[in-house]
């Protein structure tokens, strides 16, 4: 139960759909709510925006009323990723994964900014002091991927403020090889996607196999504790949401599909970013690197 005195209700006459456009339906609905949610949090009436509406029209939604931090070229819609892997002093499961869908096309110095945003995060929410960051590539060899990877590849080998591996294949991010996985939006979108229809389908074969054959049955008992450990990590319920990195105020994306508990642990995300001063650590971080060309919320076409 919640203390009545902490909420207030701000009404909102109109909203967004998931299927639709971003940017038509935000122009044909100026009152919709995660236009009024965005618009509270920059008067300082909230200190998070968190929605589990359509994507491509929250960010752009955020777009109108924060400010883009200094030195980011694009924003990054981060997601986090189940491991092999522990890691920090919780042994933390997931993996940070950015940009799964605000920028579809990065360049080099969007890629590099999303590398300082990813390991701020990381290094706040996740309390690992020093993440290691790696771009996603089709190659560990620093010369494998398009003009933009190995742009971004050289200038973070060279970077003392960062904690850069190297590039990371497809195969090593359920590994953990990275706790901060660089891509731009398009192709990390399709790997968000990809890993989780793979979580589900495991998880299908499996009460599948549990209604048919008796030794089938057997196996999955002696096997129940992988399981439902594999069951818990792969759960998005229980991570709730990831961040839009690159604003001035804070916003956490929740899956679509979210209910009670995953709405709830979305919100304690947001409380948790929020008292760790996350967007000024961010600003911190980026001050210290080489300032980026003309600042906007995505590129490459409405964010995914």
């Amino acid at each position: 139960r919640y203390d009545a005195s902490y909420l207030s209700v701000h009404h909102a006459s109109q909203a967004i759909g998931m299927a639709e456009s971003p940017k038509a339906a935000l122009e044909a609905n100026p009152d919709a709510s995660l236009l009024v949610g965005a618009r509270l949090v920059s008067e300082g009436a909230a200190d998070a925006l968190v929605s589990a509406g359509n994507t491509g029209a929250a960010i752009l939604a955020c777009a109108r009323h924060f400010n883009v931090l200094p030195g980011v070229p694009r924003t990054a819609l981060a997601a986090v990723v189940p491991t092999e892997r522990r890691r920090g002093p919780h042994d933390d499961p997931f993996s940070l994964l950015l940009d799964v869908g605000a920028t579809l096309d990065a360049s080099a110095d969007a890629l590099v900014a999303f590398a300082h945003m990813g390991s701020a995060y990381a290094a706040r929410i996740s309390r690992n002091a020093r993440p290691r960051v790696a771009l996603l590539s089709n190659g560990e060899e620093p010369y494998k991927g398009p003009k933009a990877v190995i742009e971004a590849h050289a200038r973070l080998k060279a970077d003392p403020h960062i904690n850069f591996i190297g590039n990371v294949e497809g195969v090593d991010l359920p590994r953990g090889k990275a706790d901060v996985v660089v891509t731009a939006g398009f192709t990390g979108n399709v790997v968000l996607k990809m890993l989780e229809g793979i979580s589900e389908t495991v998880l299908d074969m499996a009460r599948a196999a549990n209604r048919s054959k008796l030794a089938w049955k057997a196996g999955l008992f002696m096997l129940r504790g992988g399981i439902l450990q594999l069951k818990n990590v792969t759960d998005w319920q229980q991570y709730g949401g990831a961040p839009i990195l690159g604003f001035d105020h804070l916003f956490i994306k929740a899956h679509g599909r979210s209910g009670q508990r995953a709405i709830q642990n979305a919100l304690k995300v947001a409380s948790k970013a929020s008292r760790s001063n996350l967007c000024a650590e961010i600003a911190q971080t980026l001050r210290a690197q080489t300032p980026a060309p003309e600042a906007g919320p995505s590129g490459g076409g409405e964010p995914a």
